[in-house]
């Protein structure tokens, strides 16, 4: 403003030495004085437009860049500002925060999360992700929380605080997609994009390089009183990469997705595989299994397919799923091998 002042100011003065060459009435100087002054005159007026000109020239490139900047203020100010205090309420996105980078603003995690190891370094470790603590959560004073469906995400949102909520994936496209979101979430976006095409890579070289699994039958174990998980699980969907099929799948007359077996039905059914996803929780093995009535003369137990599974990466969807895919890549080599 003030160097449009400037100028108007410029502009004026050029304006009055202009009118005072024209003005033949009130000269009173002799020829040669006139012609001294009409030329001195003009020289200085010539010069002062030249130096409005510019002046006019520099203020409208300086607005130009002022405008730019309260431009990219805006932006600035319209992004939000990436989360510093991170609590995963979820064992899943815990591993998806570590392996996306983002683990060394978690401040907080809940009770099943233990891996990666660095989780033990977390300053508040063994939150309860089910019955949520809303104030004790809050007290951690974290700017974004990671959890599944749960009515406390209403209160933390209250409170100011960013809750990203993600149930259990269905597919291998909800896996990848909850991936992204917490690149997104965090600001790493691009390792994100790196993880899920490593995933992707990592899983289509393992079916491809894997024996022909057709015709075989497997029995998944979730717990040691049989319950099991059928096709339409995404645990299910995994082993559905390789063609195996679920003889837990007619059982599921009620459509739940993970049904309770009886011995009998297994025993009717002598699945070629047994795949133990309880070897944590409830001690199971490859010995326990042969040790029950009846189950020594099933053919996976004959063949030794009775596969050991760690319990954690079956029951999480997140990175470490790569490693379920390679253990039913690595037992139908050995079953291959063998016949």
């Amino acid at each position: 403003m003030k160097k449009l002042t400037k100028l108007f100011a410029l502009m004026a003065v050029l304006a009055l030495l202009a009118a005072a060459c024209g003005d033949d009435d009130n000269d009173t100087a002799t020829d040669s004085e006139s012609d001294s002054a009409s030329a001195s005159a003009s020289a200085p007026a010539e010069d002062l437009a030249a130096a409005a000109t510019d002046m006019a020239d520099e203020d409208m490139a300086e607005d130009d860049m002022a405008e730019d900047d309260m431009a990219d203020e805006d932006m600035a100010e319209d992004e939000p500002a990436l989360p510093q205090r991170i609590v995963s309420l979820s064992p899943t996105a815990t591993e998806m925060l570590f392996a996306i980078g983002a683990g060394d603003r978690v401040v907080g995690v809940d009770q099943f999360s233990n891996f990666p190891a660095e989780t033990a370094d977390v300053e508040n470790t063994g939150l309860d992700g089910f019955t949520i603590n809303v104030e004790a959560i809050a007290a951690i004073e974290p700017d974004m929380i990671f959890m599944q469906s749960n009515e406390a995400a209403e209160a933390f949102e209250t409170l100011g605080i960013t809750v990203i909520q993600n149930d259990a994936a269905a597919t291998f496209e909800d896996v990848y997609a909850q991936i992204e979101q917490t690149g997104a979430a965090t600001g790493n976006i691009a390792e994100a994009a790196e993880l899920v095409l490593e995933m992707q890579t990592e899983i289509a070289d393992l079916v491809e390089d894997a024996p022909d699994a057709a015709g075989a039958t497997y029995f998944h174990e979730l717990t040691s009183d049989l319950f099991s998980a059928t096709s339409s699980t995404f645990i299910g969907q995994v082993y559905g990469l390789f063609g195996l099929e679920n003889i837990a799948d007619p059982a599921d007359e009620a459509g739940f997705g993970f049904p309770q077996l009886s011995e009998e039905y297994i025993l009717e059914n002598d699945p070629t595989f047994i795949f133990l996803a309880d070897t944590i929780c409830c001690a199971q093995s490859a010995a326990t299994v042969a040790e029950r009535p009846g189950w020594d003369g099933l053919q996976a137990v004959q063949n030794d397919n009775v596969v050991e599974l760690n319990d954690d990466i079956v029951s999480r969807w997140g990175p470490r799923v790569v490693e379920f895919i390679e253990v039913i890549a690595g037992a139908l080599e050995s079953a291959a091998v063998a016949s």
